[in-house]
């Protein structure tokens, strides 16, 4: 196995998934849900949960529904990100984003469903009701007030501010690592795994969340709009804090670096053979998108 025919495996289950999930629309609000959960992307969120998954010897198929829950989470939050009152982008993933095909209203409204949809699909899983219920509130909790809604929020009452390392590092594992955290914590509540093991799955998550956020901050100066799929330097446009601007590419850089090696030093706490999710870990330092 290796990390490219791994992450290609689970994406190809993953988009199969979703596909099924999402190939009959009704109406125009489930058109527009269809579209911004089949136009690709990574799937790097429910892949990490996957990854995890089998890595304590569990089949995927008993965390495929939490997956796309989370998936669909996570397309709520950039459909509502993207819209004009927020960070106004014209484009996700390459493609044109999903208010500007087909208009504020049913994006606000698509997102809204993404968001609330999901939580029913947790409802259906094939999992214990204990389980169940433990997911339901971290991904509440995830995606929430206290997470990474606070996030957004932080971020978005940070812009053309000048603001420290600290709070720049609480928007980022609010906005950024709270959905990160869930896919990885999760996959350890599925394979019933003691208290330990999930703390050092939350410190893990948490570092690689920022490690995260930081390469997108520094994509944002470096990248490629072809590779990443919006338009590069838009952050820098819209007056957002980021690594880069406060700390230069270099520094930038340097965190990176630091919260790569915290991550990869609680993988090696964990019972289990870590090797993928640690080529995983470098690959967020590496992606081009």
């Amino acid at each position: 196995m290796n990390l490219t025919s791994e992450m290609k495996r689970h994406k190809a289950y993953i988009d199969k998934k979703i596909a099924d999930r999402f190939n009959s629309p009704r109406n125009t609000l489930e058109e527009a849900m269809a579209y911004s959960m089949q136009n690709g992307g990574k799937r790097l969120r429910p892949t990490l949960l996957l990854m995890t998954l089998e890595a304590f010897g569990i089949p995927r198929r008993k965390g495929i529904d939490i997956a796309i829950a989370l998936e669909m989470v996570h397309t709520y939050s950039l459909i509502h990100d993207d819209l004009p009152a927020m960070d106004n982008d014209d484009y996700r993933r390459g493609i044109p984003t999903n208010h500007k095909v087909y208009g504020e209203a049913i994006a606000i409204l698509a997102g809204d469903s993404l968001l609330t949809d999901a939580f029913q699909v947790i409802c259906n899983a094939h999992l214990k009701s204990d389980i169940k219920i433990k997911l339901i509130q971290n991904l509440s909790r995830a995606a929430g007030s206290k997470g990474m809604i606070e996030g957004q929020l932080l971020d978005m009452e940070a812009e053309t501010k000048k603001i420290d390392s600290s709070l720049l590092r609480r928007i980022h594992m609010l906005k950024t690592g709270q959905l990160i955290r869930f896919a990885i914590v999760s996959a350890g509540m599925i394979a019933n795994q003691p208290t330990k093991v999930l703390k050092n799955l939350d410190i893990f998550s948490m570092h690689l969340g920022v490690a995260f956020q930081i390469q997108d901050d520094i994509l944002d100066v470096e990248g490629d709009t072809l590779q990443t799929g919006k338009v590069v330097g838009s952050d820098v446009a819209n007056g957002k804090s980021t690594y880069v601007s406060l700390l230069d590419l270099e520094g930038a850089k340097n965190e990176l670096a630091e919260e790569l090696k915290q991550a990869l030093q609680h993988l090696d706490e964990l019972p289990i053979d870590t090797t993928l999710l640690k080529e995983l870990t470098m690959y967020v330092a590496s992606r081009d998108k």
